[in-house]
């Protein structure tokens, strides 16, 4: 298949383009500037000039390929909500170059708020609550699609996704710990983190794909979880003795200040489950697990 990719140069997407490209798929991969379309030439991809705020470059992207993942999503939290506003539109006009096909789109989303309390699964659907308040409509967006018929799927990640070039949830929770002299975690530090390593993702990028073009089934769910939860406690010890600071519990009030903007990411509990995933794709990850990976010198390299 030819497979237009969004994000391809970034942590996760630049894992797919390597692994598509391995089994014999050709890539296109979205480019805003010249560096980028030096890594992806490099990569043997094909560079596409565009980015997620030009819709018109996105659907003649997705207009000439067979195939479309959706890895862009701009995380600078200071702009949030635009930024996932962009990211609903990216994603509408991707859908609207592949209307009246069965040519398959994959949306990228997450588990962090799916089944707070209890394991997260495939069936599962954002709460309403959450629907309400939180500002990302990733999910949102590919169900509106899939109504009108078209291929549109969703695969979620982790909070953790790991592994080389992480610059996500732990190099983050690292620097915290830096600034604030402390590794912490609030209460008793159980609650959990799910997490795949980024290699094992990519490679169920590409057997969702394939199998979304090979079966149209529009709406359906993958879940990218290679450990169902890790403890967030578990995650501090390693940060703490890494970098020889006392591992510390917080009170909820306490961790508020500790963790500031992150907080909310610190304190949820989001179990989740691959089974239908494996059991429908065959997905066995192979690589080393978040505790394994992280308690590595490239995670503390200042």
């Amino acid at each position: 298949m030819r497979v237009f990719i969004t994000g391809a140069t970034g942590f996760v997407g630049s894992a797919v383009v390597q692994e598509l490209i391995a089994r014999g798929h050709q890539v296109l991969g979205l480019s805003r500037n010249e560096a980028n379309a030096a890594a992806l030439t490099a990569a043997g991809a094909q560079p596409y000039p565009g980015d997620l705020a030009d819709l018109e470059s996105l659907r003649s992207g997705a207009a000439s390929a067979d195939a479309v993942i959706h890895c862009g999503f701009n995380h600078d939290f200071a702009n949030f909500a635009a930024n996932c506003a962009m990211d609903q539109h990216a994603i509408e006009a991707l859908g609207e170059a592949l209307e009246g096909s069965n040519r398959p789109l994959l949306v990228t989303s997450g588990v962090a708020l799916l089944a707070p309390g209890r394991i997260a699964t495939e069936a599962d659907r954002i709460p309403p609550e959450h629907a309400a308040t939180f500002p990302r409509r990733s999910e949102p967006a590919a169900d509106a699609l899939a109504a009108r018929g078209i291929n549109a799927a969703v695969l979620r990640l982790p909070p953790s996704v790991h592994g080389d070039g992480d610059h996500g949830f732990v190099p983050i929770l690292i620097n915290i710990a830096r600034e604030k002299g402390s590794a912490a975690y609030a209460g008793e530090g159980l609650n959990r983190w799910p997490a795949v390593h980024r290699l094992d993702a990519a490679v169920l990028y590409r057997l969702a794909l394939e199998k979304l073009a090979e079966a149209s089934t529009p709406g359906a769910r993958f879940h990218a979880i290679a450990e169902e939860g890790v403890p967030f406690k578990d995650i501090a010890a390693v940060i703490g003795r890494r970098l020889d600071l006392p591992v510390e519990s917080k009170s909820p009030e306490e961790a508020a200040a500790h963790f500031g903007w992150f907080a909310m990411f610190a304190g949820i509990d989001a179990t989740s489950s691959s089974r239908q995933t494996r059991d429908l794709l065959g997905w066995q990850p192979t690589h080393r697990g978040l505790i394994e990976d992280i308690d590595n010198e490239r995670y503390f390299k200042v």
